[in-house]
């Protein structure tokens, strides 16, 4: 049987983009593949620079997935994960007819009649799609988010040429097996795609935190959304970073609103916010005052099998009362491959170095007197060299955005400059820990949210 017009399209497109992403990427690959055939040295700053422009000039999903790349730590070289650090989240908007053309495809020809208002220019645009303000029939504030066309061939297309960019890491040297990486960047990037199954995990997280008056999870408008249209509550808040210079008070509440709102559904539901950007909150204010957080954004969510969050908990206790048959459990259920003193060790300098706040039961910063600049920085060169020498490991998949979240929330906490007991916080996160009590509360919440 041929294949019909839009198989052809979508074949048409993915095409398309296969020889974009392959020219541009494959180009860079091309300079450092001669740069090592003649032994030239030092130019890794420059081939940064060229692939971040690279990438930056595709937009898209390509350039979503290297703005991951750049938070996984040691997924890339420094050197290439700042570049990549400073690529815009921000695309080209579609212009208002193209809007029009395609509000009427997800919400039929009278699409219009079914908002009070809808504003032609997008309150935000990014790499999978572009958010506009509406107003509902009732008078409700709306966000509605909208998906650019020939996303899903765009996204298969990207991933297709992802191993081009580990390739890229893979010949600076094979400390880091990043083949699991991959699998789970996929997988996650795909779920984005699905508009459908955000709004299922928006009720989830409703759920989840429906006790804390610190974080505020949108309601999703289900008639007014599609697989690729989501229309939320519109939150109004402002930027986190406006806030640097606000009271200690202040920015200790945040913080603490931050904590819980990853850090809570984690550890009693097994599920977390895998994408900690400064785009996907804001600030809510109360009486005048910064009082909480709003999350925004629900695409990259990670749900964990329960034995994974016994994992964290094991590490961490065994971290905090020196018992190396915990720690070594730990590893091994969270499925790090060939364990063997020395990589334990190296493992463990990581470990200590994201658990250092939560094992130290006094008022701190997440730095503790470490410059900003300077923070991880000594313990990642350290892991790395370790590995380079005793390497390759191979990183579990679900270890990645695990990680991501902890080095965001991190991040944050850095930017605010918090002073907080970070180990009772966690430690009232973990209170009456089970295996049992995570895997029926998270089976409750997917019921519920229908996941």
């Amino acid at each position: 049987m041929p294949p019909s017009d839009s198989e052809r399209n979508r074949f048409s497109a993915r095409a398309r983009r296969y020889a974009s992403v392959g020219t541009r990427v494959g180009g860079v690959a091309a300079r450092i593949a001669g740069q090592r055939l003649v032994g030239a040295q030092g130019g890794r700053e420059g081939n940064a620079v060229a692939l971040a422009a690279a990438l930056g000039g595709l937009k898209g999903p390509i350039m979503k997935v290297a703005q991951l790349l750049a938070t996984v730590p040691d997924a890339l070289p420094p050197e290439y994960a700042s570049q990549l650090m400073k690529l815009q989240s921000e695309a080209p908007p579609m212009g208002w007819a193209f809007v029009r053309r395609r509000m009427s495809a997800e919400l039929g020809p009278d699409w219009q009649a079914k908002f009070s208002s809808f504003e032609h220019q997008p309150a935000a645009a990014a790499s999978l799609g572009q958010v506009h303000r509406a107003t509902a029939r009732d008078g409700s504030p709306l966000a509605c988010k909208l998906q650019y066309p020939d996303m899903q061939s765009a996204v298969e297309a990207d991933l297709g040429q992802l191993n081009l960019l580990f390739s890229l890491r893979k010949r600076f040297d094979p400390a880091i097996d990043t083949s699991e990486i991959a699998v789970e960047i996929a997988a996650r990037l795909r779920e984005e795609l699905d508009y459908v199954r955000e709004a299922k995990h928006v009720a989830l997280y409703r759920h989840m935190l429906k006790d804390d008056a610190a974080v505020r999870v949108p309601k999703v408008w289900p008639e007014l959304s599609t697989r690729r249209l989501l229309t939320l509550d519109w939150l109004e808040g402002t930027r986190m970073l406006t806030h640097k210079a606000d009271s200690l008070e202040t920015r200790n509440r945040l913080a603490t609103a931050m904590f819980t709102a990853w850090w809570l559904p984690f550890s009693r539901f097994g599920i977390i916010h895998g994408d900690p950007h400064l785009g996907n909150y804001t600030i809510f204010a109360e009486e005048g005052r910064p009082a909480g957080i709003n999350l925004l954004d629900y695409g990259c969510i990670r749900i964990f099998p329960p034995s994974f969050v016994g994992g964290v908990v094991d590490l961490y206790q065994g971290l905090l009362h020196g018992d190396d048959a915990r720690v070594v459990h730990a590893y091994e259920t969270w499925g790090f491959k060939r364990l063997n003193r020395d990589l334990i060790d190296t493992l463990n300098i990581w470990a200590r170095f994201i658990y250092g706040p939560l094992l130290d039961d006094r008022v701190r910063t997440v730095a503790d007197g470490v410059k900003p600049s300077d923070y991880g920085r000594k313990e990642a060169f350290r892991v790395h060299q370790a590995l380079k020498a005793k390497g390759p490991v191979t990183v579990p998949r679900e270890f990645v955005f695990m990680d991501r979240a902890a080095v965001g929330l991190g991040a944050v906490f850095l930017h605010l400059a918090a002073e907080l007991n970070f180990y009772r916080l966690f430690n009232e996160a973990i209170e009456n820990f089970s295996l049992e009590r995570v895997a029926a509360r998270q089976a409750d919440a997917l019921a519920l949210a229908g996941l």
